[in-house]
Parts: structure tokens; sequence; C-alpha cells
């Protein structure tokens, strides 16, 4: 897809399996469609809007969510694409739908669209993101399978502590209070010794102190199969052009090298750190990809981690990770949602954060983790039909999208 006032689509089939097609979407349909779903979602500028988002908005309204599913369908899916998805649908093929979005279109959510009112797009096709060429085939980059690396240590950052942030401010806790007994501490210990970091107490993995910047490019050197990340991203407007600027906020002090600004005593981690290493930091450079090699499989579960593709040159978290040798990263198109707002706000009492953790980790530990996370997310969408409750609304759940190479 191209932005130029218009949205110029094309696609193609592998091994030329049906037409190749193009089309053109009207300027003002999209505009108004993309309106629609930016007044439903989350935005880290307009913090005191959450409250209409999660009780009001779009995502969370049965009627209103459906309506917008088949106006975004309508405007964003072109028909010749669609009567080819129909025809596969009624002889029982389930094609694999992968999507390289405009910027403009990096927050639609493609799993969700209904092509018919009583159809998803994950219904009938597993749908995942496609990396920009530019990443994809970068000189030096070196790829690492999931094949050969599968029975590697899984790296787990669990809402890490930042320093100078207390747990109930706005870098503070994601997960709340550790908890032996609650779904996610019982989730990573089943890893046991293959986990990194090892502990004895489940507990103990979460709100660590100690899971910096170089405790991460130890543990991802000494060898890895996936990494998953859950915690605080802060990204920039895609205004600003500079999507190089997007942060994962880990245990760093402000005394640590890096190109982010400190925040108080902490020091982000940022895509551009991830990108250059220590560029024009060290008289004897270190490429990012050397001090932080990517495995196979990277998760990102925290606000708006895919938001470098919302941008004109895609240089933020997702495509770093992908840079440094990762095959495929499950990010968020907008910011989540955490417990603690599902139950202040919605009156909630389960843990949907958590369930989400839980079943993105699952779905990259299977062989195939894109149609794991669909399959997921079709169980997601059954409940929120049967039990339409924010809790069981796309507003969480909708947000996941992978990209592979």
């Amino acid at each position: 897809m191209a932005d130029a006032g218009d949205v110029y689509v094309s696609w193609r089939w592998v091994d030329d399996a049906a037409a190749r097609g193009v089309a053109t979407l009207p300027r003002d349909e999209v505009r108004e469609a993309l309106r629609k779903l930016t007044e439903a979602v989350p935005d880290p500028a307009h913090p005191g809007d959450l409250h209409r988002i999660m009780t009001r908005g779009a995502l969370v309204d049965p009627a209103a969510e459906h309506a917008l599913a088949q106006d975004l369908s309508r405007t964003l899916l072109p028909y010749g694409l669609a009567v080819q998805l129909y025809e596969m649908w009624q002889r029982g093929i389930r094609p694999h739908l992968r999507i390289q979005p405009s910027p403009r279109l990096a927050q639609v959510p493609w799993e969700i669209i209904a092509p018919d009112p009583k159809v998803r797009l994950l219904d009938i096709a597993d749908v995942s993101l496609l990396a920009p060429v530019s990443v994809v085939r970068a000189q030096g980059r070196i790829v690492h399978r999931w094949n050969k690396t599968r029975d590697l240590p899984v790296v787990a950052v669990l809402d890490p502590r930042v320093p100078g942030f207390r747990a109930d401010s706005e870098l503070g806790s994601v997960l709340g209070r550790p908890n032996a007994d609650t779904a996610v501490t019982q989730h990573f210990a089943s890893y046991g010794d293959r986990l990194v970091p090892v502990v004895r107490d489940p507990v103990d993995l979460f709100r660590r102190a100690d899971t910096d910047r170089a405790w991460l490019s130890t543990a991802l050197r000494a060898g890895a199969s996936r990494l998953v990340y859950v915690g605080h991203v802060t990204a920039p407007a895609p205004e600003t052009g500079e999507s190089e600027h997007a942060q994962l906020h880990l245990s760093c002090t402000a005394e640590t090298r890096g190109f982010a600004a400190a925040q108080r005593t902490h020091r982000p981690l940022s895509a551009k750190d991830l990108l250059l290493g220590t560029h024009t930091i060290d008289a004897a450079p270190v490429a990012g990809r050397e001090l932080w090699p990517m495995p196979s499989r990277v998760a990102l579960i925290a606000c708006e981690s895919g938001g470098d593709l919302r941008f004109t040159e895609a240089l933020g978290l997702t495509t770093a990770a992908l840079a440094a040798g990762a095959e495929l990263v499950t990010a968020t198109r907008w910011p989540l949602p955490t417990d603690h707002a599902f139950h202040t706000l919605t009156a909630t009492t389960t843990h949907p954060l958590q369930a989400a953790v839980c079943a993105v980790d699952a779905a990259h530990e299977t062989a195939t983790p894109i149609p794991t996370l669909l399959a997921w997310q079709r169980g997601r969408l059954a409940d929120w039909q049967s039990d339409p409750t924010p809790a069981n609304s796309p507003l969480l759940w909708a947000a996941f999208a992978t990209v592979s190479d």
C-alpha cells in the first residue's frame, strides 16, 4: 500500500495461485474511516481520554465495533481481493495474507475487519504484516532461524523497575504487584531453567532492578531462541519523523551511555541504540546487532511498540529487532490498557492483559506462531460476541500484530 492522497494498493499471490490486482482507495473515504478508528483507540498524547475509550468507545460497544469493522473493510479491502478471498474460503482454502500497510494505515486492525456482516478477516485468512524491504534485504543482516535456535533459552524482561519512577507512576508497573498465584507468574514458571534470568522463586522474574541494557546484551549474546519484553515503550509522534527515538524502558540508570536523553535517574534504550550500537560514542564502536543480537522471535508487549510502521521511514523498535536478526516480531498498534485500568474504569475483575501476555508468549513457542496467535484472537472474538464486556473487547487483543521478514 502507498499513500499519495488516495491510497494505492497492489497484491499478488505466491506461485500465481490467483490473479494479481491493483486498486485505488479514495482519500476522503480512507480519511473518514481512519478518523473513526483513531477515536476508538488510546492516544498517549491524550491520556485523559482513556475513560471514554474504555467505556464508550467504538471498540468496547458491540454495535459500534461491528459497524467500524464493516466500514474499515468496505473502505480498505479492495473489492477484487475480497472476491478472491471469498472464493478461496468457499473452497476451504485459508491463505496467509501478508500486508505491507502504508504509514496512514499502520494502526488498522486488519484481523477484525468484516468483509461480510457475519465474517471477519481472521475467520478466512491468517494475517500478518510484511517488514519493509529495506530491512529484510539490508546488507549484513544475519537472520536467526527458529528451526536452528528453538532449543535455546527464552530471555524474559518482565515489568522491569525503571529507576526514578515509582510503581504507580507513568513508567511504573504494568502488571501490578507480583504474585505466585497469577496466570502470568505460573505461565513463565513453567519454563524452569530454560528461562533467563534463572530464579528459584518465579515471583522474582518480575519488577527486577538489574535488567538493564548490559544485562540484556549478555543474555542475548549467550544465545536465545526468543525474547519477550513486557513493560513500557515510549513512541514519538509520527509527525516528528523520528521513529528511531522510540524507547524501551529497562532498568538502565542515567549514567548508562546511549543516544536517548536521561529521564530523572533513568536512560531509556532507544531504537537508535539498537541500530547504531556505540557508533559515534566509542572510538572503536560496536554495531547494535552485535551488542543486542535478536533471537528468531521477539515479543514487545508494550504501548505502541509497533509504532514505527506509522512513519514514512520505519526505524523503530520493531524494525531494529528485525534488522538485528529476528524472523518475526509481535508488537502493538496502539497503547495497551493495563489490568489496573480495566479494574478501575470498567469494573473488570479478570486480568485481560496478563492473559494476552501468556497468549502471545505461548504462540511464539509453537512451530506456527502466526496461525496460533490468530486462533487466540478468534477465540477472543467469539468471547466478545457472546459476552460483550470491555475485558473481552478488541480494544486489547486486536492491538497485537506480527511483522515478519
